[in-house]
């Protein structure tokens, strides 16, 4: 039996750019991301998302877009990754490294997709036009995607 847990994913978009961070230690690390965590208890889903993307950019924004959902399985873990995605295409503050996260810049054209997770690639450019999706991606460990499932979908 699976058992989930939540976690968000904030993408800060000001085309023709897109803010990643190198995650610099713990779940991830040497991939560029978005900015993101577990929801812990007695928070919303969107306050952990505010809250995850001060701690790691230095950020704060007024208004998140939820686009997409998506839940992770990694061979051999019992526990789902319920991942809940959002973009601000607004924001306070400037883009500060923190122990966690390493902010940089990317032209939408340049965006390293060698360097994140596998799953980034088939979702990304979703975001990027502002359409909502929801979707499934199995792992074997952090580099090989064994089945997905992706789709464009009217809300989340």
């Amino acid at each position: 039996m699976c058992t989930s847990r939540l976690f968000t994913l904030v993408l800060v978009v000001q085309p023709p750019r897109v803010l990643l961070g190198m995650k610099k230690r713990g779940f991830g690390a040497g991939l560029w991301n978005g900015f993101g965590g577990k929801v812990q208890p007695g928070e919303s889903i969107e306050e952990a998302a505010r809250r995850e993307l001060l701690e790691e950019s230095g950020l704060t924004v007024d208004t998140l877009q939820k686009m997409g959902q998506i839940t992770f399985e990694f061979v051999g873990n019992s526990e789902l990754m319920e991942v809940h995605i959002f973009r601000a295409d607004h924001f306070h503050g400037e883009p500060t490294e923190s122990d966690e996260m390493r902010p940089q810049w990317f032209q939408l054209d340049e965006v390293p997709f060698s360097r994140m997770w596998a799953d980034d690639i088939y979702w990304f450019p979703l975001l990027l036009q502002k359409k909502l999706f929801r979707g499934y991606f199995k792992f074997q460990g952090q580099d090989t995607i064994l089945e997905h499932t992706l789709k464009e979908v009217e809300e989340v």
